[in-house]
Parts: C-alpha cells; sequence; structure tokens
C-alpha cells in the first residue's frame, strides 16, 4: 500500500502546497473566491485584516465586568476536567466490574459538566489550574452562543456573510468557547464547515487533511465519564455501563519528554510522516477548517486570563469527497516496519 503514502505527500503538491504554514488572507474573500478556492478544495485559509474588528466584541469582550453585567441572569454550562483534556484519551482506573476494560486500558472521557451563573462559570475558569484540582472550559457546542449566551448575541455577527452565501445557507450552530491556557482539545474532525473566529487571546492549532486518516491511528474506545465531587475537589472516572465504543484518535502530538520515544514508535506514520500544518489565530482573525480535517487545538490567554472565540458550524455537503473518505477510511493499513518515508509495503493496493 505504498499508494497511502504517497497520496500523503500529493495531496499537498497538487492542492495544499509544500509549506506547513495555512494560506493568510489579507482581506475576507468574496463568496465565489471562498468557494472556488477553497470549500471546492477542501482547503483551509487564516482571514485576517478587518475580519472581525467591527464586532462590539472586539473591545467589550476584554471587559469581565461587561461579561458578567451582559450575562447576570444566565446559567450556563461549564465542563470541568482534572486537567483540562476534555474528550480524550486518558487510563482507566480501576475496572472492577468483568464488563469493564483492563485497568491499563485507555478510554475516551468526557468532562463532568454543569450548569452554573455565569459569573461562577467565569471566576471557574479563572481559577483553573492542575494545581486547583480542576481546569474550567465553556465548551457546550450544542449551539450554545445562541441559547445559553443569547445576551451577548448583539456584541458580534450571527453568521459569516461571505461564507453563508457562498455556502448558501446559514450556520446549523454557533458555539462560545471561554477558557485559558490549560484546557486542550485532542485530535478529531467535525462534519462541518467552521469558521473559527477568536475574540480575544489565540489559538493554535495543528491541522491534517481527511487523506491522512490513517496517521491518526483511530481505535475505539470505550466511553467515560468524569464526575467532579465538589466537597473533595476529586473527580471519578467511571466507564460507561453498558460499555460503548467511541472512535477516536490515538496519537497525541505533544507527548511527554520521557514518553517521546515510546509515542514515536507507537505511531510512526504521524511522526515521520509529513508535518502537520501549523496555525495560530490570533484575536480578530477568522480560521476556514474544512470539513473532516483533522485539528488539535491549544489555547494562550491575553492579558486578561481569557481565551474567547466563536465559531459558526455550517453543514457539510455530503457528495463524492465524503465517499472518498469513507472509502479510503475503510482501507486497513499498518506498514510491516516502522516508517520511515521509504519502508516496505505491507501489500499491494
Amino acid at each position: 500500500m505504498k499508494q497511502i503514502e504517497s497520496l500523503w505527500q500529493e495531496v499537498r503538491d497538487l492542492s495544499l502546497g509544500n509549506a506547513t504554514a495555512v494560506r493568510r488572507l489579507d482581506s475576507p474573500p468574496a463568496p465565489l473566491e471562498f468557494l472556488r478556492d477553497f470549500v471546492s478544495l477542501n482547503k483551509p485559509c487564516l482571514i485576517s485584516g478587518a475580519a472581525t474588528a467591527h464586532w462590539p466584541a472586539a473591545a467589550l469582550w476584554r471587559d469581565r465586568a461587561h461579561l458578567t453585567r451582559a450575562l447576570s441572569s444566565s446559567s450556563v454550562t461549564v465542563h470541568l476536567t482534572p486537567n483540562g483534556r476534555a474528550d480524550s484519551l486518558v487510563p482507566i482506573d480501576g475496572g472492577s466490574a468483568s464488563s469493564s476494560p483492563p485497568p491499563s486500558a485507555l478510554c475516551f472521557a468526557s468532562a463532568h459538566a454543569q450548569r452554573v451563573p455565569f459569573a461562577e462559570a467565569l471566576e471557574m475558569i479563572s481559577r483553573s489550574s492542575r494545581e486547583s484540582n480542576f481546569v474550567a472550559y465553556a465548551q457546550q457546542q450544542n449551539d450554545c452562543f445562541r441559547s445559553e449566551y443569547g445576551p451577548l448575541a448583539r456584541d458580534c455577527d450571527g453568521h459569516v456573510p461571505w461564507a453563508s452565501e457562498a455556502l448558501g445557507s446559514l450556520p446549523e450552530a454557533v458555539n462560545l468557547w471561554i477558557g485559558n491556557h490549560f484546557s486542550e482539545t485532542s485530535f478529531h474532525k467535525d462534519h462541518y464547515e467552521n469558521l473559527y473566529a477568536v475574540v480575544t487571546g489565540e489559538k493554535h492549532f495543528l491541522l491534517l487533511p481527511p487523506t491522512d486518516v490513517h496517521r491518526m491511528y483511530i481505535e475505539d474506545y470505550p466511553a467515560a465519564q468524569y464526575s467532579y465531587i465538589k466537597e473533595t475537589g476529586e473527580f471519578k472516572l467511571e466507564v460507561e455501563e453498558p460499555i460503548k465504543y467511541v472512535p477516536w484518535c490515538s496519537v497525541d502530538p505533544y507527548p511527554s519528554p520521557e514518553n517521546l520515544e515510546s509515542e514515536m514508535a507507537k505511531f510512526p506514520l504521524y511522526f515521520n510522516g509529513p508535518k502537520p500544518f501549523e496555525c495560530t489565530v490570533k484575536a480578530g482573525e477568522i480560521l476556514y477548517l474544512p470539513s473532516m480535517w483533522f485539528h488539535y487545538v491549544k489555547q494562550t490567554p491575553d492579558d486578561t486570563g481569557l481565551t474567547i472565540a466563536v465559531n459558526y458550524w455550517y453543514d457539510m455537503q455530503f457528495d463524492m469527497k465524503y465517499a472518498y473518505f469513507n472509502f479510503l477510511q475503510s482501507i486497513e493499513y499498518q506498514p510491516i516496519h516502522d516508517y520511515t518515508g521509504t519502508e516496505e509495503e505491507s501489500e499491494d493496493l
């Protein structure tokens, strides 16, 4: 299956370019340009210039007092984890039930979610650290900006006009994200055309195109749920019963120094293959993240201690590209030797 490895480079040569930086536009594109040059090619871009400069949020959301006043009567959902990694792979603790996976196995852990008054949520996010026993992140994702954060709607656009015209629809969901530098999002993909606007702070993306699916080492992991016990400040992690499995990317692109060698040995297709695209989205910029692109996200707060972003999810077209991706993903591929770009293929395609 040497052809699969060749595909990773061919996509970069023919469509994405060999640089690991995402193409930057100095101003928002015309709808036709956006559709022709990026959406149709499933190619990301970063829009700088005055992408969101006209939003009142650009100035107002740096003022915590404004946020607290606007949402003084609102309760919002905050997600709690012990380490800032919600929806990620963690070791299973215990596992005494016979139906449970072994204690040394990994599980897909979802955060503890609870609704609290916004002022309390903001305080929890501000206090978040690994020393405080929890990391709080506002990341509800279920169109939360237009429901939980409705009073802030006047501070920014309800959609991205040039994207809406190009895609022929309004966004299906608009989400608000508030966190600090302890919150990270593990590699995953979404079946949406994503317009990701950063309002305060910065977001740091690692991106891989859908053609690199085999480099993600997607496996089925048992679903588990964190529970936070406020009285003790401790978390409990339990595998869901009955057990259900979640397909998830196995690769951690930032392993600790002591684990780097073992992680590279386990996931050679990732670490030895073409480098991911890297993109930092600063306040006032919008990232177009095409559907089905794998992305890992870290963030840096501004001097107020927060990173705040709004993203717009537009329905993707389930067209021939989607059929091609499903076909590619269905092909089992594991090289006999560690991937170096020259190893023997395991079989002919």
